[in-house]
Parts: C-alpha cells; sequence; structure tokens
C-alpha cells in the first residue's frame, strides 16, 4: 500500500524505493511519537509525503541536465542543427525564467509535471487547496509569457 502510495506520486522507480525505505527508517527513529489516534497506514503515508516533498525540493534546486548526444540521437533527422540549437536556447530561457519565480510557483510547477498535469492530485501531494493550485499555475503562466519572448 504504502509503495503505490509514493509511485502515484514519484515516477522514478529507484527514488520510490529510496523514499520507501527512508519512510520505515524515519517511522522506527520516531515510533515513539506515534500516538495512536490515527491508523499507522495514515502515519506512515504523512511520513513518505514529507519524504515525497523533500525529494522534490532538493530535486528542482539542481538544473536538469540532458547531454547534448543524446538529444541529438533522438531527433535525428527530424530538424536542422539551426532549429535544434534555437530550441536549446528558448529552453535554456525558459528554465531561467521558472528558476526566477518564487519558491511556492516553482514547486507547483514540479509537482504538476510529476503528476502529468493533474490539479486535484497536485493539491493532494502538496496539502494545499484546488484553488491554490489554480491560482499559483496561472500567475506562474502569465509571468514566464512576460519574462519568455517568444519565436512566434
Amino acid at each position: 500500500m504504502l509503495r503505490g502510495f509514493i509511485q502515484r506520486r514519484v515516477m522514478n522507480p529507484e527514488d520510490v524505493d529510496d523514499i520507501l525505505q527512508s519512510t520505515f527508517l524515519e517511522a522506527l527513529k520516531c515510533e515513539h511519537k506515534f500516538q495512536n489516534t490515527c491508523k499507522p497506514e495514515t502515519w506512515l503515508c504523512g511520513i513518505a509525503l514529507n519524504l515525497i516533498r523533500s525529494h522534490f525540493r532538493k530535486l528542482y534546486k539542481q538544473p536538469y541536465q540532458e547531454a547534448w548526444e543524446d538529444q541529438a540521437h533522438s531527433e535525428e533527422g527530424t530538424s536542422d542543427i539551426g532549429s535544434q540549437v534555437d530550441g536549446y536556447r528558448q529552453l535554456d530561457r525558459v528554465i531561467h525564467a521558472i528558476g526566477t519565480l518564487p519558491s511556492t510557483m516553482q514547486e507547483i510547477i514540479l509537482v504538476t509535471l510529476e503528476v502529468d498535469g493533474s490539479y486535484q492530485e497536485t493539491a493532494t501531494t502538496l496539502g494545499v487547496p484546488i484553488g491554490t493550485v489554480r491560482s499559483r499555475l496561472s500567475r506562474a503562466r502569465e509571468q514566464l509569457k512576460r519574462n519568455v519572448p517568444s519565436y512566434f
């Protein structure tokens, strides 16, 4: 049950295993804090959710980097090198612009991407109302539109 809970929020199987293991370690360290006011499963899911949030915070502090060769091989024959370079430049501008957003907006964008765009799952994962997710994403989109020059 706990593995499934984590898998719905974290896509990378290795990260799922790490978070699962960390959840049990944290539960063992803090078992004296468990007061039987809720089910043990609920308590473990709470610990897992906190570890998932920490995982995403750390993950988003590190810029994503894909090797040029990996991208070039996956796009062979689809476009010329000039348009690929333009695409990388535009992507770099977007990543930089996202990095200038407030941390709450960055976290919402990250989690929304992880849950395949589901506002409800984003709200549940972050423990905020769905309206908060919608408003932060809307404000983030508007800021990004203003801060990233468009090619269109």
